[in-house]
């Protein structure tokens, strides 16, 4: 199973049990609750859940995906909030129809009334936050949210940077508009991947995208290595249809580092987490190194001796490199180019 769909899958389990107890929490609250009533609350709950999980599992694989990610904060979140008005709505009159055919007593009109502007309002209010998680990334609002970097603190990560090779041309060539729609395609492709393998979107710097993960995490199956090589095969995928749009399918080479990071939040108005320190310096320094190695790609020992299996892919050693501002030199190792060529050309 894909990773993403299978992190998908195990969230959705937890969201249906958790709506379902809280839908008999609800009616246990009630003064006059009976078990009747308990039962409908519960159903509810675990009704509406499997509809709008299955929904957003669907949008976020299906072909809606590129075209709803293409709207407008505001244009977005009004239709996802009509679309689960109406879901919400279509679960409510169908256990309200239920409940009348087997007997049961009707809703009161007002009560009705009521439902619907509360869950018009609660519909805004959840496609809210899932905009403004899409906006700055699901970890980051969680991060704000338990001021869990509200002081700094220093941590063992991963961080993966992704460069995409000869973009200083294609800007040439394409425009100012063109090679901003370029970049942004190539990196809706690349950010999916990312997520596929839990890594958290650091951010996009100019034709550079940095990923990272918490140590525990990328240590699983070595994640950040089999990212980078899901990053290609997803490029090569798409490849002929970026041709046809752009002229040019994109080629990326990067670094993988790891090591202490400092973590923190910073700025005042527009407040941000930021990621500092020696990792992250070597990190941009080995993709920098990477555009003269052939594989496109370096990754120091000390990321990929802390996996805990072994690596994907055949990698040589390098040695030690020198690295600017730094004291001492980083081992180093980097792709074998049968490798890759293989792998492709087996994806293809």
């Amino acid at each position: 199973m894909n990773p993403r769909l299978r992190w998908q899958v195990k969230s959705a389990a937890s969201v249906i049990g958790i709506s379902t107890l809280v839908g008999a929490g609800v009616a246990l609250a009630q003064r006059d609750a009976t078990s009747e009533l308990v039962f409908i609350s519960a159903l509810h709950g675990f009704v509406l859940s499997v509809l709008l999980t299955a929904l957003e599992i669907y949008l976020a694989r299906g072909p809606l995906r590129q075209r709803i990610g293409r709207l407008s904060f505001g244009v977005g979140l009004m239709l996802r909030s009509l679309v689960y008005v109406l879901v919400i709505v279509a679960v409510h009159a169908m256990i309200h129809y239920v409940r009348l055919r087997y007997g049961g007593t009707p809703f009161a009109d007002h009560s009705f009334t009521d439902a619907i502007l509360t869950i018009t309002i609660a519909a805004i209010a959840i496609n809210f936050v899932i905009q403004i998680a899409n906006l700055i990334g699901p970890r980051t609002l969680i991060n704000f949210f338990t001021g869990r970097y509200h002081r700094p603190r220093e941590e063992n990560r991963f961080v993966l940077f992704v460069d995409i090779a000869g973009s200083t041309g294609l800007a040439e060539r394409l425009g100012g508009i063109g090679i901003h729609r370029f970049l942004d395609r190539t990196f809706r492709l690349l950010s999916g991947t990312a997520i596929d393998y839990r890594g958290e979107i650091l951010g996009y710097v100019g034709d550079e995208l940095i990923v990272t993960w918490p140590e525990k995490e990328g240590a699983v199956d070595a994640r950040p290595l089999r990212c980078f090589l899901a990053m290609r095969e997803a490029l090569e995928h798409a490849a002929q249809r970026l041709l046809r749009e752009f002229g040019a399918a994109p080629k990326i080479r990067g670094s993988l580092n790891f090591g202490p990071v400092i973590v923190g939040e910073i700025g005042d108005f527009k407040r941000a987490i930021v990621f500092n320190g020696d990792t992250m310096n070597a990190a941009a320094r080995l993709e920098e190194f990477s555009r003269t190695v052939d594989g496109g790609f370096l990754a120091a020992r000390a990321a990929i001796e802390r996996f805990d299996t072994a690596a994907p892919i055949r990698l040589r050693d390098l040695g030690a490199m020198p690295i600017r501002g730094r004291a001492h030199a980083i081992a180093v190792m980097g792709l074998e180019e049968p490798e890759i060529k293989a792998r492709l050309s087996g994806s293809g």
